[in-house]
């Protein structure tokens, strides 16, 4: 989700971490399935709220 947040696509998070497009875009959606929300963007909201990921400035 980190990665996520920072405003990269599938294609590039996949570059960064050396696995497919569709191996992150499924990890993406069971994130999504498992924080309960429907877009990327809830996703993130929900896991900066709750704590799982931080947002340094």
């Amino acid at each position: 989700m980190t990665l996520v947040a920072s405003g990269l696509r599938s294609g590039e998070i996949a570059e960064r971490l050396f696995l497919s497009p569709e191996t992150i875009k499924s990890h993406v959606h069971n994130a999504m399935g498992k924080l309960g929300s429907h877009t990327r963007a809830h996703a993130v909201a929900i896991a900066l709220v709750t704590g799982q990921i931080t947002w340094d400035t």
